[in-house]
């Protein structure tokens, strides 16, 4: 019997611009991985189940293999509609909140997003309570604030199990709007040059943001910067990326507070490192979560919660 074979699901993380597939055997071990640029933006032109049914196909998986998604097939404009739960909910709860896909020739279960309905802090997440349900272990039954970086970074409030809260900071899409279509693409250049957590200037442009969460008049500084003291393109770029992620991290700890407990920093890639520097310069401890294998446990979590997968099998 060839690997493939064993497959018992499809454990499935759908983005707006990325698909990433495993196939899992009865324990939840790996057994096969896909990851393409079919995303949510791709699928939604060439079809969801046509997107899975050929990834699958050509994972060699059984035509009848059920899956388990989490992302934004969930969404409204997705494959099918799940529902966010509101907070706070146990991660118990929003696991098994899972909606099944109608009318395919396969088991599919879409896991549903969260709401924050707070009229001071509305708020929505769609995939990141699945990474929360993978670091569930990590997380253990106190109280943690759970940093996610990403586009729209998420931060989140985990008491005894279940989420309490949670914000979004659009630090990503801000440094590609501001690089790309504000007057800093003169200081940056086409092409923003990749940061390393141990530039000086990105930890020197981050301490500032840090002072006090105002960067709206330090912004133009990097321009000036640029033309009065010779600031490169590269160290525009680390200026940038250390403003917005300490001005991130500053307006985090100002809402949520300082805690007795490391921040969990689920992230994977240079990403994770710049948030890690920038949480030690503030003098904040880190416990770090891979986001991959993190989304990977929280789906395995889902499947056994909807009854997929075995309960109590061996990790």
């Amino acid at each position: 019997m060839s690997e493939r074979s064993r497959a018992a699901i499809a454990a499935v993380d759908w983005g707006t611009t990325r698909f990433r597939v495993w196939l899992l055997d009865a324990e939840g071990r790996v057994l096969d991985e896909r990851r393409s640029d079919e995303g949510l933006l791709t699928a939604q032109h060439k079809g969801f189940a046509a997107v899975l049914d050929r990834q699958l196909a050509d994972m060699g998986a059984a035509k009848d293999l059920p899956a388990i998604v989490c992302g934004m097939a969930g969404a409204r404009q997705g494959w099918v509609e799940a529902p966010y739960v509101e907070v706070p909910s146990s991660l118990a709860d929003i696991l098994g909140a899972a909606v099944p896909v109608p009318g395919i020739g396969r088991d599919v279960r879409i896991v549903p997003g969260l709401a924050q309905r707070s009229p001071g802090a509305p708020d929505v997440m769609r995939g990141e309570e699945t990474q929360l349900a993978g670091v569930a272990g990590v997380i253990g039954s106190g109280a943690h604030l759970v940093c996610m970086p990403g586009t729209h970074s998420k931060w989140v409030v985990a008491e005894g199990g279940a989420v309490a809260g949670f914000g979004t900071w659009p630090t990503g899409e801000m440094f590609s709007v501001l690089s790309q279509h504000s007057i800093l693409r003169h200081s940056i250049g086409d092409k923003p040059a990749p940061v390393a957590p141990d530039s000086a200037v990105f930890r020197d442009w981050c301490r500032q943001a840090l002072s006090d969460g105002d960067i709206g008049a330090r912004l133009f500084g990097i321009r000036a910067a640029g033309l009065l003291s010779g600031l490169g393109q590269a160290d525009a770029s680390a200026a940038l990326s250390g403003l917005l992620i300490g001005a991130e991290v500053a307006s985090a700890v100002r809402r949520f507070g300082r805690r007795d407990a490391p921040v969990v920093l689920v992230a994977s890639g240079p990403l994770g490192l710049l948030y890690e520097e920038a949480l030690r310069l503030d003098g904040i401890a880190v416990k770090i979560a891979d986001a991959d294998e993190a989304v990977l446990a929280g789906l395995v979590a889902a499947a056994r919660r909807n009854g997929m997968l075995p309960q109590g099998a061996a990790q």
